[in-house]
């Protein structure tokens, strides 16, 4: 009886490459691990792709709650975003496929672990430093960086999930070349928005959304819902060049609709609750998290430390904050929590004199603040050199 191999695969066109790959070249039995991230692939037709193409079993692992709540939704408490402004999509997808692969692989007695990455990219180092931390005792077999493995029909190499799609290739790789409207294929051009504001107020708990228009949803429906919504306001759409971390740089599209919606609410919620000194920590975290995330070190010690971290940052990051929409742009319409840091006793801006504008008298006199304060002897001393 041959050995089992467990494939992790989310396309029809890996698993129709991948299977007999690892059949004939190992003599494996494959059981091929469909992954649904919310790809919006016929899942049906993979599954028969699988078989035909010689898999001895094909399971199918809904995996988007997960995503969203144990992947997703920690990189949004972080405020964490690749080259300033790309959110964690493609990468934060490997450590959930790995964990579930393994799962799988050790209900199925398999030997060894697959990937179904097509060309090589940053996703076979992902998912086998995922596979070392998650199940070292298991072989690791990579057959696509041991022959390219591309896809003649298409120009572009896309990846997608139901948070966000990231491609790259085509006329992207032209630096000159401005990027075609057929090349987006998610989001809504803001000239075919609407021409009137819709409104939308998301509810956070604890800095995870929880309810859109004070209506409670799952992390599935949640982010669906807003994708719905900030699609036909043409929200969503952003254009980076990456620094791959091996001295290439690649230019790169990101759709990220709800996700757009999210950070930008819960960016605004946290800098109404936290104080200034942990703001300025946590920034600077949310650098190294975002580096973790793109490098494939989410199992790692310092990851789980930084959670810790950001967990107590968010005790009360509870509230709401509404968004006005409008041709792709995002604005600030409200926010709302009790627990809020401010305190509308001491904005002394429109009230009048308050305690804050005579303690900010001594707060400038202390001589050990950075700058330079004049005193009756300084000011004696220049009137003698004068």
């Amino acid at each position: 009886m041959a050995e089992k191999v467990v494939l992790a695969c989310s396309s029809g066109l890996g698993m129709s490459i991948m299977v007999p790959r690892i059949s004939s070249q190992y003599g494996m039995d494959v059981v091929a691990m469909i992954a649904d991230v919310g790809q919006g692939e016929d899942l049906d037709e993979v599954v028969a792709k699988a078989y035909d193409a010689g898999a001895k079993k094909a399971i199918v692992c809904d995996l988007r709650e997960e995503l969203l709540r144990d992947f997703i939704y920690p990189t949004v408490r972080a405020g964490a975003f690749h080259e300033r402004s790309f959110l964690p999509g493609t990468a934060i997808t490997c450590p959930v496929i790995a964990r579930q692969q393994v799962k799988s692989a050790r209900a199925e007695a398999a030997v060894a672990l697959a990937d179904g990455c097509t060309h090589k990219s940053m996703d076979h180092l992902r998912f086998e430093l995922a596979y070392q931390a998650l199940a070292p005792d298991l072989t690791v077999i990579a057959p696509s960086t041991e022959s390219a493995v591309e896809s003649c029909k298409n120009i572009y190499f896309r990846d997608r999930n139901i948070w966000h799609i990231a491609q790259h290739g085509g006329e992207l790789e032209d630096a000159g070349q401005p990027t075609l409207e057929s090349t987006w294929i998610w989001t809504r051009s803001a000239k075919d928005a609407p021409d009137a504001v819709e409104t939308v107020e998301i509810g956070f708990e604890k800095g995870s959304p929880s309810s859109v228009n004070h209506q409670q949803l799952d992390a599935v429906s949640l982010v669906e819902l807003l994708n719905e919504i900030a699609i036909r306001n043409a929200v969503g759409r952003v254009e980076v060049v990456e620094n791959c971390g091996i001295g290439l740089h690649r230019r790169s599209l990101g759709e990220t609709p709800a996700g757009t919606l999210i950070t930008t609410a819960h960016r605004e919620l946290e800098s109404f609750i936290l104080d200034r000194e942990v703001a300025r920590c946590k920034h600077q975290f949310a650098l190294k998290y975002a580096e973790l995330v793109y490098d494939g070190l989410w199992f790692t010690p310092l990851r789980e430390a930084l959670d810790s971290f950001i967990a107590k940052t968010q005790e009360n990051v509870t509230g709401s904050v509404k968004l006005s929409l409008y041709k792709g742009n995002v604005m600030i319409a409200g926010r709302a929590c009790e627990l809020a840091f401010e305190s509308s006793k001491l904005q002394p801006d429109t009230r009048g004199e308050t305690h804050v504008q005579t303690c900010a008298t001594g707060f400038i006199d202390i001589p050990d603040r950075p700058a330079p304060i004049k005193t009756d002897l300084q000011q004696t001393k220049k009137e003698a050199i004068d």
